[in-house]
């Protein structure tokens, strides 16, 4: 079994700078057993978007053009917990942001909800101007 947690939401001005962190828990849990994980967020009557993602097959990452340039998404050196850096938060990055992992193989589209098969339950990202 695999539950994520994510943690390090909160509210922030815009310019400013937040960073996220998923951990997962579980027995022997590892990211080693993942094939991908990534970022993902909703705002209020929109979709969830992908933000960005990372392959572990070659540690290849996948940025949405909105955040690219600013937000970076890395791993932990025991590869335990996944982080989310933002920087120059805009007020349009306001949204639940939530941690997802894949044990699914190789995704044609590694930023599209429908490849996850975990997920967390999400922490709040503010953004005013």
């Amino acid at each position: 079994q695999v539950q994520l947690v994510e943690s390090g939401g909160g509210s922030v001005q815009a310019g400013g700078s937040l960073g996220l962190s998923c951990a997962g828990f579980g027995y022997t849990y590892s990211m080693y057993y993942m094939d991908y994980m990534g970022w993902f967020r909703q705002a209020p009557g929109k979709e969830r978007e992908g933000v960005a993602a990372i392959y572990f097959g070659d540690g290849s990452t996948y940025y949405a053009d909105s955040v690219k340039g600013r937000f970076t998404i890395s791993q932990d050196n025991a590869k335990k917990t996944l982080h989310l850096q933002m920087n120059s938060l805009k007020p349009e990055d306001t949204a639940m942001y939530y941690c997802a992992a894949s044990t699914r193989g190789l995704h044609t589209r590694p930023l599209g909800s429908e490849w996850y098969n975990y997920w967390g339950q999400g922490t709040q990202v503010t953004v005013s101007s």
